[in-house]
């Protein structure tokens, strides 16, 4: 797939309510994740490529099963600019991101990670600078609450869809998961619209008023 923008271009000239805006633009209205999904350091930028892995609910580990198996082949197998993206089953049962998974995945060149479950370790994750997006902060380890069951694969993050290879943005503000179906159209009416918003920003602050900087370029 040809991208006409790069990942760092994207990363340093957009962000997440400019692409929300344009997700509707494009008839796309349901890609923003819910405002529980929150970074751990709202200082931080968060782009990359979907790697998804879907969890299953469990109460038990088998004995003699590694219950961290699939998770594991997915942070071995991840990526330059590559994000896991975890859907949790039962977000409130489980952190299945913490201090070594983050330290694995940034070594491999991932770009952040986000679930609908908690975090844990956020202290040390906080000190590396690594993009983390969960749904709440919890000691509960995923062993015996959830297990990885297929990665991949298309699933939901906290009511949002994600394929593989979904273009993912999060900022301060939150999370947009782009479609690669419609990916060039949003970038495209993005990088149009922060254009717009600069001059709107310019015009706004030299004192024109709202009424007519909006006539002029149709962005509020």
């Amino acid at each position: 797939m040809t991208h006409s923008h790069t990942l760092a271009e994207i990363r340093e000239t957009l962000f997440t309510a400019v692409l929300s805006d344009c997700l509707d633009q494009a008839g796309v209205t349901r890609q923003a994740l819910p405002s529980r999904i929150r970074p751990l350091d709202e200082s931080l930028v968060m782009v990359g490529r979907a790697r998804t892995a879907a969890f299953m609910e469990v109460y038990s580990v088998p004995e003699g099963s590694n219950p961290y198996e699939l998770e594991i082949a997915l942070i071995d197998s991840l990526k330059a600019d590559e994000i896991p993206v975890f859907a949790c089953s039962n977000p409130e049962r489980v952190a299945p991101w913490g201090e070594l998974l983050s330290t694995a995945s940034r070594v491999r060149g991932a770009t952040g990670a986000l679930m609908d479950g908690c975090v844990r370790d956020i202290k040390a994750i906080k000190a590396m600078g690594y993009p983390v997006f969960h749904g709440g902060i919890a000691p509960l380890d995923s062993k015996g609450r959830g297990k990885i069951m297929a990665l991949d694969v298309p699933i939901e993050c906290a009511g949002v869809p994600v394929a593989p290879g979904d273009l993912i943005f999060g900022d301060a503000d939150g999370v947009v998961v782009i479609p690669q179906a419609v990916e060039a159209e949003v970038l495209r009416l993005a990088f149009e619209k922060v254009t717009g918003e600069r001059n709107t920003l310019r015009d706004l602050q030299r004192g024109d008023s709202l009424a007519d900087v909006f006539a002029r370029y149709g962005i509020l």
